[in-house]
């Protein structure tokens, strides 16, 4: 049996936030939506062996080869080992050539420690159990800032047999929490020539001016907004011996942020996420829904004893159409997106209809936001 449904079945779901009346408006911390100009975060990363695994390491060439190439170093002279080069005999299950990531903050200090995210090269089936051998984390410069060892936790697991497999997540990723020691700084300088940079996650003109306002409300004179995504602030002389404590009075200043009118839609996973500022014009809609169903249901034809026909098999096909009455309904303008949520529900409308009915009113010009189809 064959399934047609018009608008497209595809399971959507609407999030529609609560909102708050007009003139009221939810306010957040500026450090909530803002960083500092300088500091920012460094990435590594490095190359390395997790050993110890049950069975399910790396069984390429490769791999051993690199465990070969780690022994010798370590002045191994077993005849395996030496003769690896021509005649890989070396054979284990038990390890895996990994890439080790990590994320190295403006702040770090030698001696501290940050997580590392540990992924397997080869073929490894899982890291299970394993163990992080010493590992450089290299930047983007060549230059070492961190090493990685310890066991590896896995957020997944996989049990196999000859038969049958069951898998929970990838466990051919995991990470070490605080796996890493820093050992080269990469500090970040967040004061130039006496003033701060706030730069804005989301660049906004109406955003940066709330921010500039409620910071010289607090530090009158000090702030002056640069452009959609950047604050400049002056240190009060008073303030210079204590930049840290100034950086985190302005952090915990709390601002009403302003966003543009947006409809997500992504067609893969059938949701719809409308912002609140979504407005519609005045409109009219007509919502119904075709569905056909077709059913196949052949028969065979036998033919009369002592007759020379032959068996044959004569298609049959059952159709039903049906079409769900759906008037023509006004729409009024909406003021806010809850109202937006009212009007369709009025309609009747299920989840599947939310994202054609969406882009038809973008296409009627009736949605006044920005429609983001992903």
């Amino acid at each position: 049996m064959r399934l047609i449904s018009r608008p497209w079945a595809l399971l959507a779901a609407l999030y529609l936030g609560s909102y708050l009346p007009q003139g009221q408006a939810q306010t957040v911390r500026i450090k909530d939506i803002t960083d500092f100009e300088g500091a920012r975060p460094n990435q590594l990363y490095g190359f390395g062996l997790v050993v110890g695994l049950g069975n399910t390491g790396g069984r390429s060439q490769f791999t051993q080869q690199v465990a070969a190439d780690m022994l010798q170093k370590l002045s191994v002279n077993a005849k395996a080992v030496r003769e690896s080069q021509i005649d890989p005999v070396f054979r284990s299950g038990n390890i895996s050539a990994v890439m080790v990531t990590a994320e190295l903050g403006p702040f770090a200090r030698k001696g501290s420690r940050i997580d590392v995210t540990v992924s397997a090269l080869d073929d490894a089936k899982s890291l299970q159990g394993g163990v992080l051998l010493l590992t450089p984390l290299r930047g983007a410069d060549g230059e070492v800032y961190a090493v990685a060892q310890g066991p590896v936790s896995v957020g997944g697991f996989l049990a196999s047999g000859r038969a049958a497999s069951a898998q929970q997540n990838f466990p051919t990723v995991g990470r070490i929490p605080g796996g890493a020691i820093v050992e080269a700084e990469a500090r970040g300088e967040i004061v130039c020539n006496g003033r701060l940079r706030l730069l804005l996650k989301r660049p906004d003109f109406t955003t940066a001016q709330a921010i500039a306002r409620a910071i010289n409300q607090k530090f009158p004179e000090s702030a002056v907004t640069l452009d959609a995504g950047t604050v400049e602030v002056a240190i009060p002389p008073q303030r210079r011996g204590n930049v840290v404590g100034f950086a985190g009075e302005i952090g915990l200043l709390e601002v009403a942020p302003d966003a543009v009118a947006v409809v997500v839609i992504n067609e893969r996973t059938g949701t719809v996420v409308a912002g609140q500022h979504v407005k519609i014009s005045t409109v009219a809609v007509a919502h119904g829904n075709l569905t056909i169903v077709t059913a196949e249901n052949p028969e065979v034809s036998q033919p009369l004893p002592f007759s020379r026909g032959q068996t044959t098999v004569v298609p049959r096909t059952q159709l039903n159409v049906t079409e769900q009455g759906g008037g023509l309904a006004v729409v009024e303008q909406s003021v806010t997106v809850a109202e937006l949520a009212r009007a369709l529900n009025a309609l009747g409308v299920t989840p599947r209809d939310l994202i054609a009915i969406f882009q038809a009113l973008k296409d009627a010009g009736a949605l006044h936001a920005e429609l983001i189809i992903e």
